[in-house]
């Protein structure tokens, strides 16, 4: 039988070679130098692989020169598969593994990193995001098909030593068994802080053993030994803690002094065996070291925290998109640091040498060389990054990560330029303060920021922090970061940097989810000190930092950009829903941009927030005036980034944040009734009621009506009904309507006298915001015109004027088919856009941005429109304007008329719909409703003005375009065509603004 080939040899051959291959390096007493590339070659020869012939590619002695460190980077190198370090027999391996750790970098990261003192072989694992592994081979077991196998693949398949599982897929696990623990701790009722109190300590615990600071798998055998009796455990964790907490005597075992302050408390909550089970499997079964930290946080407080718990299963942030803040605000700055001070450096190595024979006084050129490095290492010990929402510690963890490898990064550049680089990093925790007010999530980010230390100093082969090994972490405060204990405003400390994700809480949600008291002291410190409306808080010249009705988050913005104002921080990068570019939250971007710079920054991102998905912005910031191409928008370099996070290659083009409230566009825009309870009620019953009497002898139909929210207009009309009392109608008088005055009090009264706003308890049985502006505006018109808050598509309707529009629509009280046109253009749709805000991933019209900043043509303004419309001969409505505009009017007039009766046609064809309403309707003043033919649901169902704009037929671009074409010609644009660019109509635009606001 032929013998199976292996490699390019027969076993045969390879056993034969395998025996040559012991008997020449077993006890072989070549040194280091003469023996590394003798072993490698031989070793290849044994493999049946190419030896090291390519420069550049798969070579020895990869590398430049460096001071004490030999000849090259790496004894053996191969791009993208390995890194080789060779030593002499009973050489210190640690040593050499952490030679190439320092090194990789130099060596295009490779996934493997291989240390040999020719007896033994060990294969590091080095592959990103995955936990580092060791294979080890002895070379008297070299000879083992499944050692010359691994070898092999050492050369030619690295993939084959991936571990099974990353570094994220130990976390979750990791995080999930805790949470088991948590949860049936919980449903026992114990103290939960001291629940997490002490799950947090075991984290600790199991890192600390698997990473040999604690002895001899002390922590799993005394939870394996004890499982069974509850009692026992807690007798001997409550000793090993305190064994911890000053060093000493555990048993046989000597316990190192751990302490920094998460030891001080030792309160082990009462245990049962099968939470002990648990936590013993969680110890054993699981490699500790390998969790990441930058995760294991947030996943952890899930676990612990009730209120999170459902978040278990979701996704989290991963560290590449925490990264896009840490880079441009810590990174990279620094980095642009050292290279000026290394090109200084490098200017003066070729005069690097000593004064006299002796190597211990450095001539002047060393000393000067030395003081600009020792200077920059000075620089980085003293760096100091805030995190004013810190959580459980994932920036804080990865900006200390990055401060390190910068440090070490700048010791081996100094290596290479003939310096003697220092011994220790001594980048430490103490670079980094946090402030959380959650007690949970602030013990989490100090022991996160601990394990990451103590990660980083190992696995880069330097000694960790003795006596203690864990040091106090004050500097990561449990406390609010807006509002002090008195009630005045926080104070933040001083710090280089501010970097973080602060919580993210709609403006409209601030004050049910603070409390009254809590939302009345942030109005009186950052606001105006009482309510605003968005239009009052526009029309005040900066009387408030932080507008009432602004995100939470915006609170953080402001408050780092009067810290860099100050000097007390440098620069600043914070994440933040990204309707932060519109609205009332743009104004802490305008003053970032008034006193300083975005230069990096991502608009409209995928985040995990809560274990939700949603859309934010990320934002970098200092007070720099410059403004060149090193600002980065979306990935892509611009010359300035302006307040609704736009860019701009060169200051011609137009920055839209620069536009002004138009006064001829007041009172004419506004946002629908907002109730804060449920008044709305079914179509059936509202017409049920329409025909009961009342005590009054007034109708039902006074205080019940139509109402339309966004999902009509997109969709279509759900048939819904609102009770409504109006603006100032008395409780007294409302009970006269009988059967809507009893819904209200079961439906609507338990729920608004809940509301923390007083006005909202006192007038429950009325809307919250009832509108009383836009009511008197409507008064006197037939029609409006409305389009949904937050939409796909940027739509406007008709509307009867005896239809409510609620909260989430916006009124335009205008009844001319001009009007409608103007706004229906592709003018203002591209205006609107821009200086909108938005909800995730849907743009979000307001009456301030979108509305009341756009200049209508001269003569067809708001201001110029109003009073009854006339309806012309061929059926459409003119607003009444001068003479000189009547024709332009007319053009636009006609156009629109033409698209709206157009899609509706579609919406509603006359072979599907009937037009229908009952006798009390009628005699209510109430419109027609269409409703479905028999058969024809199905097919109408689909007929929604989203469908139709999501892939727009011929017949409505057409329409469309010849609508441009009119708004077009009363602009005066005779130029216009389609295609026209965007900058350049929002170039006329803004002009045409900032001529009409002076």
């Amino acid at each position: 039988m032929a013998e199976l080939a292996v490699g390019k040899l027969s076993i045969g051959e390879t056993a034969e070679l395998a025996q040559k291959f012991k008997k020449t390096w077993i006890n072989n007493k070549l040194n280091e130098r003469a023996g590394a590339q003798p072993f490698i070659d031989d070793l290849c020869e044994l493999l049946g692989v190419d030896k090291p012939r390519k420069p550049g590619e798969y070579q020895y002695e990869y590398g430049a020169k460096k001071t004490g460190a030999g000849d090259g980077f790496a004894d053996v190198w191969k791009r993208g598969v390995f890194g080789w370090e060779n030593k002499k027999p009973n050489s210190d391996l640690k040593a050499a593994l952490k030679q190439l750790t320092d090194y990789a970098p130099a060596l295009d990261r490779p996934p493997l990193l291989v240390v040999s003192d020719r007896e033994r072989i060990e294969i590091h694992a080095n592959f990103t995001n995955y936990p580092n592994e060791v294979t080890t081979i002895l070379l008297a077991d070299i000879d083992h098909p499944d050692n010359l196998t691994k070898l092999r693949w050492v050369f030619e398949e690295p993939e084959k030593f991936k571990p099974k599982k990353s570094t994220s897929a130990i976390t979750e696990e990791a995080a999930g068994k805790f949470a088991a623990v948590a949860v049936s701790m919980r449903e026992r009722n114990l103290d939960p802080h001291k629940v997490a109190h002490f799950l947090i300590q075991c984290l600790f615990c199991m890192f600390a053993e698997d990473e040999r600071l604690l002895p001899d798998m002390v922590f799993s055998k005394l939870l394996s030994k004890a499982h069974d009796d509850p009692k026992r455990a807690v007798n001997r964790l409550s000793d090993l803690f305190k064994a911890m907490r000053k060093g000493g005597d555990y048993g046989d075992d000597s316990i190192a002094y751990f302490n920094g302050g998460l030891f001080n408390k030792i309160e082990i909550p009462d245990l049962e065996a099968k939470e002990l089970s648990i936590l013993a499997s969680a110890a054993i079964d699981m490699d500790w070291r390998a969790i990441e930290p930058a995760i294991f946080g947030t996943l952890f407080e899930r676990g612990l925290n009730p209120k999170k718990r459902s978040q278990l299963g979701a996704h989290y942030t991963d560290t590449a998109t925490i990264m896009r803040i840490i880079e441009p605000v810590i990174l990279h700055p620094l980095l642009e640091e050292w290279e000026q001070a290394k090109l200084l450096i490098s200017e003066l190595a070729p005069r690097f040498g000593y004064a006299g024979k002796n190597k211990e006084k450095p001539n002047a050129a060393r000393k000067q060389g030395m003081d600009i490095f020792h200077n920059f290492l000075e620089r980085l010990r003293s760096f100091r990054v805030l995190d004013p929402a810190c959580g459980s510690g994932n920036f804080l963890y990865l900006a200390l990560k990055t401060l390190k490898d910068i440090e070490k990064k700048v010791n081996l550049d100094a290596e290479r330029l003939g310096l003697q680089r220092q011994v220790s990093i001594e980048c430490s925790p103490s670079n980094v303060m946090g402030i959380e007010i959650d007690p949970y999530a602030a013990e989490l980010a100090r022991v996160t920021v601990w394990i990451g230390e103590l990660q980083w100093m190992l696995q880069n082969g330097y000694e960790y922090n003795k006596n203690p090994i864990l040091k106090p972490l004050d500097n990561i405060e449990n406390r609010d970061a807006l509002i002090d204990m008195y009630g005045g405003e926080a104070q933040w400390p001083a710090t280089d940097a501010i970097v973080g994700n602060p919580p993210f809480l709609g403006g409209s949600k601030k004050r049910g989810e603070l409390g009254d008291e809590y939302f009345t002291t942030l109005s009186n410190i950052y606001g105006s000190g009482e309510d605003l409306t968005e239009r009052q808080y526009e029309k005040l010249s900066r009387q408030s930092r932080v507008p009432n009705g602004a995100d939470l988050v915006c609170y953080w913005f402001q408050k780092a950009g009067e810290q860099i104002q100050k000097n007390s921080c440098a620069t600043a990068g914070l994440v933040s829903t990204n309707s932060i570019r519109g609205g009332s939250n743009r104004v802490v971007l305008d003053y970032i941009c008034e006193h300083g710079r975005i230069f990096d920054a991502w608009s409209d991102e995928g985040w995990i927030n809560e274990g939700a998905a949603v859309r934010v912005s990320l934002i970098c910031f200092d007070g720099s005036v410059r403004h060149d191409n090193s600002q980065k928008l979306n990935g892509g370099s611009v010359s300035r980034i302006h307040p609704d996070l736009t860019g701009s290659m060169d200051d011609s083009i137009c920055d839209l944040t620069l536009a002004k409230i138009l006064d001829s566009n007041s009172s004419v825009c506004f946002m629908g009734s907002s109730k804060k309870a449920p008044f709305d009620i079914e179509g059936s019953l509202a017409r049920e009621w329409l025909t009961m009497p009342n005590p009054n002898n007034q109708p039902n139909s006074y205080v019940v009506r139509p109402l339309y929210n966004a999902m009509d207009i997109a969709r279509r009309s759900g048939d819904r009904w609102i009770i409504d009392f109006g603006t100032t109608m008395e409780e007294a008088d409302a009970s006269l309507f009988e059967v809507p005055f009893d819904y209200v009090v079961t439906n609507v009264k338990p729920e608004r006298i809940k509301n923390n706003r007083e006005s909202y308890r006192k007038f429950w049985w009325r809307h919250a915001e009832a509108r009383p502006g836009m009511r008197k505006a409507l008064k006197s018109l037939p029609r409006f015109i409305a389009t949904p808050a937050v939409a796909k598509h940027r739509t406007f309707v008709w509307l009867d004027a005896a239809i409510l529009p609620d909260q989430a629509v916006l009124a335009i009280t205008r009844a001319d088919d001009t009007t409608f046109g103007i706004l229906h253009s592709r003018f203002h749709e591209l205006w609107s856009l821009r200086l909108c805000s938005s909800l995730e991933d849907r743009p979000r019209y307001t009456p301030t941005t979108c509305f009341e900043t756009f200049p209508f043509p001269c003569g067809l303004t708001p201001a110029d429109t109003q009073g009854q419309a006339t309806i012309s001969a061929e059926g459409y409505l003119l607003p009444s304007v001068t003479t000189a505009h009547m024709m332009q009017a007319e053009v636009i007039a006609k156009a629109a008329y033409k698209l709206n009766e157009l899609r509706n046609n579609w919406l509603n064809p006359s072979e599907w719909v009937d037009w229908v309403r009952t006798p009390a309707e009628e005699a209510a003043g109430f419109p027609l409703r269409p409703v479905a033919k028999a058969g024809k649901e199905a097919e109408l169902k689909k007929r929604t003005l989203t469908n139709l704009y999501n892939a727009p037929p011929s017949w409505l671009n057409s329409a469309h375009a010849a609508l441009n074409q009119a708004v077009a010609a009363a602009y005066g644009w005779t130029d216009y065509s389609p295609e026209m660019q965007d900058d350049e109509i929002l170039s006329r635009l803004l002009a045409l603004n900032r001529e009409r606001a002076t």
